[in-house]
């Protein structure tokens, strides 16, 4: 079913998801566990694919992506967190973040939808063993952790080892300065020392980018990005800045910026196919906008409040309260997509971000 613009979304996310599990059997070839469990996750995704494919013919869109943030508690109080500008991450666990339970339900429909990929988040996921070990039970999906690397221990080692669904994405900003600049002093020697411990382990795992105006060179370098390589790192994912203060403005990519980070990518899969790059959110012309909102997934909040995207922390539904496909079928989700409100041109950053005036206006309908 072509969107009303004459796009196939879910035929152009689909031939995305079989270039990033084409490039991860690639990135492993040389690690046998690895090899074998991508070779079998390459199966279960193309059956992932196919449940997705009948569903748009039958008029009904499931994305291949989810955003799960399985805690909002993190220990560090990074410059510029778009979580903590929108009180989304705080430093104690509230009480009433969904249950290993709860989130062992998203995840088997999720599964049964036929979504391929869950990536785990936060604040500081890590901190959710529990769900993390629910988690490792869903052999067809993939959970990219997105980490900040400070609660890496022998345990989770372990369960890394057992699990290989399960894929430390840790967060680095460039060198050491640039990161601690950002982080707080010591964690780039802390993210280098666990780097060093999976390799040595031979367990595969990836870095986790924020892309702004002022690292965009450093970060996309062969010089750093070589550092990674050379100490095991398989995926690099560049997330670009979101700017939610008028004052960090400045430090979201513009088209110039989008276009020099999209050819520089292009490059380095030629170059560099030990490692798999990918773009978030990418290049929304080629997507036919913004893929937030159900069109390529959406996000779940610790609490279960299913939202359009991290950036736009908006919420009519909760998983609490209905399934996972009626909760991509909210109000909300179906005026952003029905409406145009995803297609537009923008100047960068997040569209829904810089539309929320729109997103209010429909939130006070629902």
């Amino acid at each position: 079913m072509a969107e009303k613009n004459g796009f196939d979304i879910q035929a152009y996310m689909t031939k995305g998801v079989e270039r990033v599990v084409s490039d991860a059997v690639k990135a492993t070839l040389k690690n046998p566990k690895e090899s074998a469990f991508m070779a079998k996750f390459a199966l279960a995704s193309r059956g992932a694919s196919k449940k997705r494919r009948l569903a748009e013919d039958n008029g009904e869109h499931i994305p291949p992506f989810l955003i799960a943030s399985i805690t909002s508690q993190c220990n560090l109080h990074c410059a510029g967190c778009y979580s903590r500008c929108n009180h989304a991450t705080v430093d104690e666990a509230p009480v009433k973040q969904l249950s290993q339970e709860e989130w062992s339900k998203v995840f088997d429909e999720a599964d049964e939808l036929g979504i391929s990929f869950i990536l785990l988040a936060g604040g500081e996921p890590m901190l959710r063993r529990d769900v993390i070990t629910e988690a490792s039970k869903r052999s067809n999906i993939l959970f990219p952790i997105f980490t900040n690397g400070t609660f890496i221990d022998d345990k989770y080692f372990d369960l890394f080892d057992k699990a290989r669904n399960l894929i430390p994405i840790m967060s680095i900003e460039g060198e050491k300065e640039t990161t601690d600049l950002r982080r707080g002093e010591g964690v780039y020697d802390k993210l280098i020392s666990s780097m060093d411990e999976f390799q040595k382990r031979g367990l595969i795992f990836g870095a986790s980018v924020t892309v702004t105006t002022e690292n965009i060179k450093e970060v996309s370098s062969d010089e750093f990005l070589k550092k990674l390589s050379d100490r095991g790192c398989k995926a690099v994912i560049f997330v670009e800045f979101v700017p939610v203060t008028d004052d960090s403005q400045h430090l979201a990519p513009g088209d110039e910026e989008r276009e020099y980070l999209r050819d520089e990518i292009d490059r380095l899969r030629e170059t560099h196919p030990e490692m798999v790059y990918i773009s978030f959110p990418g290049d929304e012309k080629s997507s036919g906008g913004c893929v937030a909102a159900g069109r390529g997934f959406f996000h779940i909040n610790s609490h279960g409040g299913a939202e359009p995207c991290p950036f736009s922390p908006y919420s009519d539904t909760n998983v609490r309260d209905t399934s996972l496909r009626e909760a991509m079928n909210s109000y909300l989700f179906r005026e952003l997509r029905d409406g145009g409100y995803l297609l537009e041109d923008h100047p960068g950053g997040c569209t829904l971000y810089e539309r929320r005036a729109d997103v209010e206006r429909i939130m006070s309908k629902a």
